[in-house]
């Protein structure tokens, strides 16, 4: 009988290893059968084999359990997998297959939970006991056990292992106990060794298998024929990130790009403004926007059309931030930062269960941020508060219910004017007012039903809302350019009151539908929509300023002599189907449609001029892919899709808005897994065109037509993982070529905006494993943009620039001290708002402490 102890490390972050026997033997282990047998309890999966010395590790990522078994081989003779479905009450299904040369894979899914392990071996093999608590409360009966099954007084003493509390993607390897004095004593006469290690929140972990932005189900990315990136929270924290943009430097193909004011992100992806994120799959919509970081769990970047399910976005891609969710374990976090020009800010999440049976989860995020900045002048308040629930209703109903409020006071600060002379200018110059000001209060209301009708079948019912009010008042150019002297700035003084209002109602029905010997998995969605955006802006007369040598202090006007006041509103229905269709195992085929039904109206008072524009039309955006794996750790595709966005700011003669814009991308790629999956790497190649581009009539210069076109064609590497344990890196590069291929206005050829020809970084982080420095760690990255232009047509050009991070950290049991360099080398470089140019941070030093119970 084996003899089983259990050494349990302090904190989330820490690893369980429970040891049978020593010393380890290097043969490989043949698995040749499994056997499932109904247990009281669940179900038990029986590996057959005669040698019971694989080393597992088990990981969770959901509801999905993940055991991979290493030094261990598939030797079946029904075939190179197993494969069960609905084995059990509450477990949906469980698979067994080759993950590398010398390990397998074990994965169980879950139903409503994530099911937890027992361990225990014999001279038959090993036996992994199921168990959930939809098993346990149904009192599933054991079945008689099978001629191969151990009988109850063979088996070995079992310990639980709990299934860890983070939602971490999962990890591949892990490191048993670090020192001698922490391993566990075991019998001088046992030859066999079997090593479990559980897995906490893989800190250091930046892979994620799955993502659900490009499908809107948990899908593997390697099936998915589309390149898809995600930034989950280890890099978040690693890089100490206080404004997520930052987070999407990490992404090839991505520029941040500063947004309203600087007071929230947008980014330009393959050469394309995208001024409209997502949030958990619903519309984080224009100028009224901001995502905190200690909101949000993972951000995924879908990149090309994203219309075929989520309606109308810009071509390039699309980024979505994922919340934070109840954990069913307590969790209790907290941390402080401080830092360069007066930067502090406390945060705290907690999580865990509210009744003892966990059908009643909770999760609350809140932050606070107060700090100065290298611009004169300019300040930011910032707090934020998420509490989310989530209410287990029965074993196949589950409701979230989520809210965020934000509230943000800052100086409104405009940047600075696209000309030559403005880098001889210092990075801290500011060209408004000092009382330059803006509020932004936010409300994000939501909720998510889930029911599952059967084990193939579910329906997904989720409503967002998003609530937005801002108020400005500042001095800004009047063109944003200086008068022929080269150093006078004309101003005037505006102030705006502005309201946002968004909200969807998504309905999607998932399900599996087998053709014989070919899957389908389908999704069928509608989303209804409504968005509301009230402008009124009044602006006066306001005095210049020298940006070369400024004052300030000009009395600020009460009276304005302009006016301009818009109300504009857009419905929308989206009607889209997606099948995801297993030809075979290795050759997967994703189709897919969304059909739009819009309607706009705008009015518009300028100075009591009125004007009123309506629009209705109807668009059908479609995506096609292929994905064929010639082995488990590689795979090629290629794609087709389009995208669609309506232009609500271009008329024709006749006072009628134009057609959408119309974005058309060709894709091929390759995704593989490499050093026994530790790294995962994408390569991408696309052609992107759109069409429908507003240009000028020349037959009536003060109007438009919709017969502009633009291209963008390039490549992309993203690579992710762990060298060793402990090693982690992130690292991407983009060739990019967009530019004019038609227009009336600018010349064919000119380049996009904001769109380098050239992106790389680089993150490494390394953390020391063990000895009396273990805890340790070091971490370095770089971050290249090449040059861009600064406006259309091509005048001025935005000077390429690497920035050089780092960091130092120590982890003992469960809190965390660290310092975090940003611009190590204080490099001055600048961002593009897409007209306005903002200096970006010199030398920025952050420190922080953390903890976590």
């Amino acid at each position: 009988m084996k003899n089983w102890q259990l050494v349990q490390g302090l904190g989330l972050a820490t690893a369980v290893s429970v040891i049978v026997s020593q010393p380890a033997i290097s043969q490989v282990t043949q698995i040749t059968d499994v056997k499932l047998n109904s247990t009281a309890n669940g179900l038990q999966v029986l590996l057959e084999t005669t040698a019971t010395s694989p080393r597992i590790v088990t990981s969770n990522y959901d509801q999905t359990l993940l055991i991979d078994l290493f030094n261990t081989q598939l030797d079946l003779a029904e075939g190179e997998q197993f494969r069960s479905d609905n084995p059990a009450q509450g477990i949906t299904s469980v698979t067994v297959k080759r993950l590398y040369n010398n390990s397998i894979r074990i994965t169980v899914v879950g139903k409503t939970e994530l099911p937890k392990v027992e361990v225990a071996s014999n001279s038959q093999g090993v036996a992994l006991s199921l168990t959930t608590s939809t098993s346990i409360s149904q009192g599933s009966q054991p079945s008689e056990p099978s001629p191969t099954s151990p009988a109850p007084s063979e088996a070995a003493p079992t310990e639980t292992v709990p299934p860890t509390s983070s939602q971490t993607p999962p990890s591949s390897e892990a490191e048993p106990a670090d020192s001698a004095e922490e391993s566990p004593e075991v019998a001088e006469d046992e030859q066999d060794t079997i090593e479990i290690v559980v897995t906490g929140r893989q800190e250091g972990r930046y892979t994620a298998p799955n993502a659900t932005t490009a499908t809107k189900t948990d899908t593997p990315l390697r099936d998915i024929p589309q390149s898809i990136q995600v930034i989950p929270q280890e890099v978040i924290e690693d890089q100490r990130v206080t404004r997520i943009a930052d987070a999407l430097r990490n992404v090839s193909g991505v520029t941040p790009k500063p947004g309203y004011g600087g007071s929230n992100d947008n980014y330009t992806i393959r050469g394309f403004e995208a001024s409209t994120n997502l949030r958990n799959g619903f519309r984080d919509d224009g100028f009224l926007s901001f995502s905190d970081p200690a909101t949000i769990e993972r951000v995924e970047v879908l990149k090309g059309p994203a219309s075929v399910l989520y309606g109308q976005f810009e071509p390039g891609g699309v980024v979505n931030y994922v919340t934070k969710r109840p954990l069913s374990e307590p969790y209790y976090a907290g941390e402080f930062t401080v830092g360069s020009y007066s930067f502090y800010r406390p945060s705290i999440d907690i999580s865990g269960p509210l009744n003892t049976d966990k059908s009643l989860l909770y999760r609350f995020n809140v932050a606070y941020e107060n700090s100065g900045s290298f611009r004169d002048f300019v300040n930011s308040e910032v707090f934020v508060a998420a509490p989310v629930l989530t209410y287990k209703i029965s074993d196949s109903t589950n409701l979230t219910l989520d809210y965020e409020y934000a509230h943000i006071d800052r100086t409104f600060d405009r940047g600075l004017p696209p000309i030559q002379s403005v880098f001889d200018l210092p990075i801290n110059r500011f060209l408004g007012e000092p009382s330059d000001s803006y509020t932004l209060s936010l409300n994000k209301p939501g909720y998510i039903l889930e029911h599952r009708f059967n084990d193939n079948w579910q329906i997904r019912n989720a409503f967002s809302a998003q609530i937005a009010e801002a108020e400005r008042s500042n001095a800004q150019g009047r063109s944003f350019q200086v008068e022929n002297d080269g150093r006078t700035f004309r101003r005037r003084y505006t102030r705006t009151d502005e309201k946002a209002e968004n909200y969807s109602l998504q309905t999607d029905l998932i399900g599996r539908v087998n053709t014989g010997s070919i899957t389908h998995d389908l999704v069928v969605g509608l989303e209804l929509s409504r968005s509301s955006y009230d402008y009124n802006l009044r602006r006066t007369n306001f005095t210049s300023i020298d940006i070369f040598n400024p004052v300030y202090g000009s009395p600020i006007p009460q009276t304005f002599s302009d006016s301009f006041v818009s109300d504009s509103n857009l419905n929308n229905v989206g009607i889209y189907l997606q099948d995801q269709i297993t030809l075979q195992p290795n050759l997967k085929v994703l189709v897919g449609g969304r059909f739009d039904f819009s309607e706009s109206n705008n009015d518009e008072n300028n100075n009591g001029e009125l004007v009123n524009s309506n629009q209705s039309y109807n668009v059908f955006s479609p995506r096609v892919g292929i994905v064929y794996q010639p082995t488990e750790a590689l795979s090629l595709y290629a794609s087709y899709s389009r995208s669609f966005k309506p232009d609500i700011l271009s008329r024709t003669v006749d006072g009628n808005l134009l057609e959408p814009q119309r974005g058309t991308q060709y894709e091929v790629g390759l995704k593989a897994e490499l050093l026994d999956g530790r790294l995962s790497s994408t390569i991408a190649a696309y052609d992107l065109t759109k069409t429908n581009v507003a240009t000028t009539d020349p037959l009536n210069t003060d109007f438009t037509i919709a017969a502009g076109e633009v291209k963008s064609r390039g490549i992309e590497l993203d690579v992710v993982g762990r060298l060793s344990p402990g090693w982690n890196l992130i690292a991407s590069y983009g060739l990019n070529d967009s530019y004019v291929s038609k227009d009336n206005t600018f010349e064919e050829g000119s380049r996009l905006i904001n769109a380098p020809r050239n992106t790389a970084s680089l993150w490494t982080s390394y953390e020391i494993q063990k000895g009396s420095l273990s805890g340790l760690g070091f971490g370095a990255g770089i971050f290249f943009v090449d040059e861009r232009e600064a406006e259309l047509p091509n005048n001025l050009k935005i000077p390429s620039y690497i920035r050089t991070d780092a960091s130092i950290f120590y982890r003992r049991d469960n809190y965390k001290i660290g310092l975090n360099f940003k611009n190590l080398f204080d490099t001055k470089y600048y961002d593009s708002q897409g007209f306005l140019i903002y200096p970006g941070a010199p030398l920025t030093v952050l420190g922080t402490f953390s903890l976590q119970f």
